[in-house]
Order: C-alpha cells, then sequence, then structure tokens
C-alpha cells in the first residue's frame, strides 16, 4: 500500500477507517466475482466489441492489483487496529452450564473509564469478520465484542443451532457486566441469526442488557426452516454450512447446482419429505431433528420469547426488516407480539425495500430483483444501529428517521411515513371478493360481494409431476413479461387515480375441499399498464394451521373450510392510476417445499402413494382480500 494512500487513511476517524477496511478487505473477492461473471458471459465467443475488451481489461488489472497488495493492505489494517484499539482475539467465555464460547473484543485505547459495551452474537464464525465488526464497534466508542456460538472457533463443546441461545447469550452478557472495562451496561445488535440471538437473550433478560437491535430477525420454526407450519427447502444445506465444523463449511453450502438439483429430483421422485436426504445421499440429521416438530410447539417456543415473556420486556428495541425480507414474517412477529403483550413497549421498526441481506447492509444495493430503489430509501443500518446506541447509552437525541414508532419508505413515493403502529400504515382497508366472473381468462376481484355465492373448482394431481403450481416468490419483483398461467389469477379493474397500498394484506378464504388438509398460497401483484407486474407481498401455509400454529385442526372433507390469513408479508407502495391489484391463489406443490397430500397424517411422512385421488378444491365466491390503502397524498 502506497506511504501517501496509507496517511490518508490513517488521517480518518476510526468510523470511516472501518469503513475503508471494510471495502479493501473483501476488494480483491468481489474483483474476482467480477472477472469470473464477465469471463462467464464472454466464454466461447469467437471475436468481442470494444466495450467487453476494455470491460476485461479493467477487471483483470483490478483484480490482480488487489490481490497483489491484499498482504500489504492486510498489514496496514493490522497496525493502525493495534495503534487505535486493544484487541483480544482468543477470549474463551465459560458459562454457568459448562459450554465455552469464543469470543473477540475490541475496546478503544484512548477510553479513561468504564465503556457501555456493543455485543453480537453469531454462529457465522469468521475471525477476521468478527475483528472487522468488533473494531466498527469500538470505532463508535464502544467496547465491542463478538460471541460465537456454543461449538464455534475454540469452543470444544457441540454446535446446536438455535437451542441454547437463551442460556448462552444471557452467560456471555453476565461476563462482560463482569469485566473491569464494562460500566455493566450492554446493547445487543445484528441480523438474521444474530438477531434471533438479542432476541433470545431478552426470554430471561438480564439485568445488564439495556437494549437490542435486530435486523431480520429469525424466528425457529416460524420463518424457518418452516413457514405458517410448511418447511421450506431454502434453509435445507443451512445446517452443513453452520454445523460441519468450528467455523463455516462454504464449499458444501456454496454449491446451488447441488441444492437446486436436489429440490427437483425430490420432487420427481415421489418421495416423503423425511427422505430428502437420503436422496441427497448425505443424512441431514438437524432436518430431520426439526421434521420431529411440525407444530408450533414447545421445543420452538423455548428458543426465543413467548407469550407472557413479552410483557416483561421493558428495554427499548429498534427492529429493522426490509419489504422483501424472507425473515420479515420473522422480525414483525416479534414486533407484534411485543406490542400485544407489552402496548406501551418502546419499540421502533425501520423498514423498506431491502431483501434479507439489505436490511444489514450499510449501503443498499440500487436495484434489488429488477426495482430501481428510491434514493430516499437509502441509509446505513449499521450507522442508524449506532446513533440508537447513542440514544439509549448516552443520551443524544433520537435518530431523526425514528419520527414514530413505524417508519417506513413508500415505494414508487420516494418517502418515508411514520405511524404510530402498524394498522395505522394505512387510512382504511379495501375488501375484494373472488368472484367467478371471467375477462380476458382472469376472475373479476371485485369490492361488491357477490350476490349469490358460487364456486371456482380446481383439481390438483400430485401424482403429475411434469407440472408444478403457480409461483409466489418476488424474484423478479419487476417482472416485464409475467406468466400468470398458473393458479387462479384475480385482478381488479384498473384503479382511475393513484392509491397508496400501506401495511399487510388479509383476508378470509373459504373453500370445499375432497381431503383433510392442504397448502395453499395467495400472491398479491401491481399489475401495471404496460402489463408488467410488480409483486408486493404473499402468503403460504398450511390449512390445518390458519388459525393456531401450535395447534392442528384438520379439515371436514365435503363441508366449506373457512380459511382466515393474516401472516403476509408488510409493504408499501404507490400505485399509479391505471394500475389493477392481482390476486393468485393456487395449492402449493413444487419442489421448493413439502408436498400435503391431504391425508391428515404427518406431512412429512406422505409420498406420492398418498395421490392416488387428485385435490379437488371449490373455492367459495364469497372469499375476500383486505387491501390496506391510503389514498395518495401531496408531500410527506
Amino acid at each position: 500500500m502506497g506511504e501517501q494512500l496509507a496517511r490518508r487513511i490513517g488521517s480518518l476517524d476510526g468510523v470511516g477507517e472501518e469503513q475503508v477496511f471494510a471495502w479493501l478487505r473483501t476488494r480483491d473477492a468481489l474483483a474476482g466475482n467480477e472477472l469470473d461473471s464477465l469471463l462467464g458471459r464472454l466464454a466461447g465467443a469467437d471475436r468481442i466489441n470494444v466495450d467487453d475488451a476494455i470491460a476485461l481489461a479493467y477487471a483483470t488489472t483490478t483484480f490482480e492489483a488487489s490481490r497483489a497488495a491484499k498482504q500489504a493492505t492486510d498489514t496496514f489494517i493490522a497496525r493502525e487496529r493495534a495503534r487505535r484499539y486493544r484487541i483480544e482475539e482468543s477470549i474463551l467465555i465459560h458459562t454457568p452450564q459448562g459450554a465455552s464460547l469464543a469470543a473477540t473484543l475490541v475496546r478503544p485505547r484512548n477510553a479513561t473509564s468504564p465503556l457501555p459495551t456493543a455485543m453480537l452474537f453469531t454462529i457465522y464464525a469468521d475471525q477476521a469478520r468478527n475483528l472487522e465488526i468488533a473494531a466498527t464497534a469500538a470505532a463508535h466508542g464502544y467496547a465491542g465484542i463478538v460471541v460465537n456460538a456454543r461449538g464455534k472457533l475454540q469452543s470444544p463443546d457441540t454446535i446446536r443451532p438455535y437451542e441454547v441461545e437463551t442460556d448462552d447469550t444471557v452467560a456471555a452478557i453476565g461476563w462482560v457486566s463482569r469485566q473491569r472495562w464494562s460500566d455493566e451496561r450492554v446493547g445487543m445488535y445484528g441480523g438474521s441469526y444474530s438477531g434471533f440471538a438479542a432476541w433470545a437473550a431478552t426470554k430471561h433478560l438480564p439485568r445488564a442488557l439495556k437494549t437490542i437491535v435486530p435486523y431480520a430477525a429469525a424466528i425457529p420454526g416460524q420463518g424457518l426452516p418452516m413457514e405458517n407450519n410448511v418447511f421450506l427447502n431454502a434453509n435445507y444445506g443451512w445446517p452443513f454450512y453452520v454445523a460441519d465444523n468450528r467455523t463455516l463449511d462454504r464449499k458444501t453450502y456454496n454449491d446451488p447446482e447441488r441444492w437446486s438439483a436436489l429440490n427437483d429430483r425430490w420432487y420427481q421422485s415421489g418421495r416423503r419429505y423425511r427422505d430428502i436426504d437420503k436422496v441427497d445421499g448425505t443424512p441431514n440429521p438437524w432436518l430431520q431433528r426439526w421434521l420431529q416438530h411440525p407444530s408450533y410447539d414447545a421445543y420452538w417456543q423455548a428458543m426465543v420469547p413467548y407469550g407472557e415473556d413479552f410483557a416483561k420486556i421493558d428495554i427499548p428495541v429498534l427492529t429493522i426488516s426490509g419489504y422483501y425480507d424472507d425473515g420479515q414474517i420473522s422480525a414483525l412477529r416479534y414486533l407484534k407480539q411485543h406490542y400485544l403483550y407489552r402496548p406501551k413497549a418502546d419499540h421502533y421498526l425501520v423498514i423498506g425495500p431491502y431483501d434479507h441481506f439489505g436490511s444489514q447492509k450499510p449501503f443498499k444495493d440500487p436495484e434489488l430483483r429488477g426495482y430501481a430503489i428510491d434514493p430516499a430509501a437509502q441509509f446505513d443500518t449499521i450507522g442508524l444501529t449506532f446513533a440508537w446506541f447513542d440514544h439509549v447509552f448516552r443520551g443524544k437525541a433520537l435518530p431523526a428517521l425514528l419520527k414514530d414508532r413505524i417508519n417506513y419508505e413508500v415505494m414508487g413515493a420516494n418517502l418515508w411515513r411514520h405511524a404510530p403502529s402498524l394498522d395505522a400504515m394505512s387510512q382504511s382497508s379495501r375488501m375484494l371478493y373472488l368472484t367467478n366472473v371471467r375477462k380476458g381468462g382472469r376472475y373479476r376481484l371485485s369490492p361488491v360481494r357477490p350476490g349469490q355465492r358460487g364456486a371456482i373448482p380446481e383439481t390438483v394431481d400430485f401424482a403429475d409431476r411434469t407440472t408444478t403450481g403457480a409461483g409466489y416468490y418476488p424474484y423478479p419483483i419487476v417482472n416485464r413479461h409475467p406468466d400468470l398461467s398458473t393458479g387462479l389469477v384475480f385482478e381488479t379493474e384498473p384503479f382511475d387515480h393513484a392509491t397508496e397500498i400501506s401495511g399487510a394484506f388479509s383476508g378470509v378464504l373459504r373453500a370445499r375441499i375432497n381431503k383433510r388438509d392442504f397448502d395453499f398460497l395467495v400472491a398479491l401483484y401491481e399489475l401495471r399498464p404496460d402489463g408488467s407486474t410488480f409483486a408486493l407481498s404473499y402468503y403460504l401455509g398450511r390449512a390445518s394451521y390458519v388459525r393456531d400454529i401450535t395447534r392442528r385442526e384438520l379439515l371436514t372433507p365435503g363441508a366449506v373450510s373457512v380459511l382466515p390469513f393474516d401472516r403476509t408479508r408488510v409493504v408499501s407502495r404507490k400505485l399509479a392510476a391505471g394500475s389493477r391489484l392481482v390476486i393468485v391463489v393456487d395449492v402449493l406443490r413444487n419442489g421448493f417445499h413439502q408436498i400435503n397430500y391431504g391425508t391428515g397424517g404427518d406431512v412429512g411422512d406422505e409420498s406420492i402413494a398418498d395421490a392416488r385421488e387428485p385435490l379437488r378444491v371449490e373455492w367459495q365466491t364469497d372469499s375476500f382480500v383486505r387491501i390496506p390503502v391510503t389514498a395518495v397524498r401531496a408531500g410527506p
């Protein structure tokens, strides 16, 4: 690294320096990915144009320069951190349960008195990344500590994802509070698993824990490995990633061809979901363990606050999530339960057009799955975290973005709105009924309840593996050429003026089926005047659990079943005049989830042998969806 560049970086404050270090540390990997992508696109070409040649030369030079500079860069970073901070990378915290937790601690050298501690608890054991996270906290003036889950790095214990964090986080907080450099106050933060761990610590709420800032926080048993009691394949490879060794099994996990092929191979095989690891050829003991708990039972409830536990959580909380965060259903479940059991909870939400990883990033990707996010949607998750900590620990003003409990960016309007509750995000709700009136090959979604009940028949042959059901996953968000040929498609008349949808849609489906259970989806889209669709929100779930995820209630064959649903994704979007709303309803059947054949037995044990009789559904036309709407206002 050039001396002039080193001097310029060294002149920055600690926060700015760590931001540069984060970019430098990953630059060679990013440059390599860019080069690989370009080479893959140009592979086999006899000739390339001038623009591609320039891009290839630039990518190659950047990659080689980044790789050549890596050793000097790492040396410079280590020297600068040693100058600014006291660093301990081999701490072993012993818990009252007899386990050990490896930790990395970074403290400002210029601290003259005990400090509040910013703690991130993670199962993603990566020593370099841990040091970067802890140093960033120290740069903000905190004692920064990253604690690894049981069994990771130097911990000799058995790795147990999710099962022991209510104990281990409390033990880590207790250890911190007893250190001479600690002022006995701890704030926890972090995304996904770390967000879950922060909530796990509140189940028994140690005295030293003063606030949490969870991003895209998971709830085991609610967002993964199952959602609304349907097991998902999206996390199938995750246990290998985190539990195969003391660090991370990247080689196994980062094999998309294996996992994609497994989905199709299992679907085509017709075998039980419990046999999916046999199809893969490698035992998956964690999946098998989780399959023993298809209800949200005591096993899952023990991992995070549940029921009355939320009433005791009297510390301030800042939740961060995204409209397209796969974990949003979990992140907002915590918030809703906190408000339910403690109505005056000091709990704020920031949410906008971000996916699971975007919710956690300092800088949001300008384009997300084909959607160019509004400039106003940009904010720094890490910066907001430490501004919140400064508010809680140092009495500074509440961060400017937090003007009310619920703070959300309106896609298409390029502005933030603020509301006292999730329900207050919209002025009213519009009920739209599923009718059997067809127009242009689609059914009408009408604001007028049908005067006479009718039905829309659907037959699903689970033995037919040449087809799949309708999709729902918002990828891409903006689809220029949508395929709405599967599922039952319902659309409104065009809006005669711009309309804002803000909040979570819900509804009640009424269906008569010939079996005892089925899994279904409801997806919500904006159909724009140019024929493209904009994915808004969706629901997927098991009919027998729609009322209570802890207790199964089987359907009566031949009777009309009432299926209320409300565990959908929150979204905010300004729809242009001329747009329509589209609802897609279908039975869930593809290789990305369990297949519920409807016997009423354990779905994990059902197979294509249970598909002898097709599923017959009669969707009743007094079924409806409830859409949260707001008249478009001028200005914020």
